[in-house]
Formats: structure tokens, C-alpha cells, sequence
């Protein structure tokens, strides 16, 4: 299904800057179910982008950043349930900024969280870093001090 009226150059050029964004990470590739784009990592879908002459939506999965990002003027929960399941669709008019930076987050955020765990982590990064072993998290204990160095004990400070 083709858009019923063709996107303003503004709409056009932020659908195709979410689009190749989106595309770019691994494994990704393009669905056009209901006439929308759906990217997809191993045949599931992580965001769905739609882009006319009212202007342009984007719906992806944000499980982590779902409450601060539904307190925006532009956000709302997906439709057709999917927003009980931490789904947020944007929706920006024909003449409206579209704020690409947070949208790349959402896109980036959502691809994790659909992605297999083994393709998420080759982006690196907070979510995408392996876990450190343990002999690395671990702290080293302070070293005990001689009683006589110790200041404070059973019956208080020494003098």
C-alpha cells in the first residue's frame, strides 16, 4: 500500500535517515507488511515506519526508556495491544522536527530488545557489553591492619 499523499522533503528526508539507521545494524533487514516499513532482525520485527504527506510515525519496543519516553508531547502506547508490551509509536506532522537523535536511541534500544543476545552485543556498548568475569569485578578486600594500628576497638579508641 503506497502512502496516499507524498511525504514533504522534510518527512522524506527523516524517514530515509530512521530507515538507513535502522538498516545498519546486524542482521536487519525491510518488511513492507500493511504497507509500512517493518525492520526486522531474524524475522522479528523491532520498528515499523510510516511516512505520508501528514507526516511520519515510528513505533519500536522500548522496554527500558518506555516511561520517560510516553511523558513526550509526540509519544503514545502502540496500538493494537502492542503498547501493553512496552510498544511506543511517535507520530510527527508534516512540519514538525523530528528529534533524530532520541529516535536513533529508540531504534537502538528496541533492536537489543528484539535482537538475539549474541547479535546485540556486537554493537558494544552499556547493553552490549559482555559481562566481566568475576576475577575482574571482584574488588580486592583491604588489608587487615595490626590490632595495635587499628584505632577503634572493643573498648573504644586508644589514646
Amino acid at each position: 500500500m503506497e502512502p496516499r499523499t507524498k511525504p514533504s522533503a522534510r518527512v522524506a528526508k527523516a524517514y530515509e535517515a530512521l530507515r538507513k539507521h535502522g538498516l545498519a545494524y546486524p542482521e536487519v533487514h525491510e518488511d513492507h507488511p500493511w504497507g509500512h516499513s517493518a525492520l526486522k532482525v531474524k524475522g522479528k520485527a523491532f520498528a515499523f515506519l510510516w511516512a505520508d504527506g501528514e507526516g511520519l510515525s515510528i513505533s519500536t519496543k522500548l522496554p527500558e526508556s518506555n516511561a520517560l519516553a510516553l511523558n513526550l508531547p509526540f509519544a503514545q502506547p502502540t496500538g493494537y495491544g502492542l503498547g501493553r508490551a512496552g510498544w511506543v509509536s511517535a507520530k510527527f506532522g508534516s512540519r514538525d522536527e523530528v528529534p533524530l537523535g532520541l529516535m536513533f536511541a529508540w531504534l537502538e534500544e528496541s533492536y537489543r530488545t528484539i535482537a538475539p543476545k549474541k547479535l546485540s552485543a556486537t554493537l558494544g556498548g552499556a547493553r552490549g557489553a559482555e559481562k566481566k568475569p568475576r576475577a575482574e569485578v571482584k574488588q580486592a578486600k583491604p588489608a587487615r591492619q595490626p590490632a595495635a594500628k587499628r584505632g577503634a576497638g572493643a573498648k573504644g579508641p586508644r589514646k
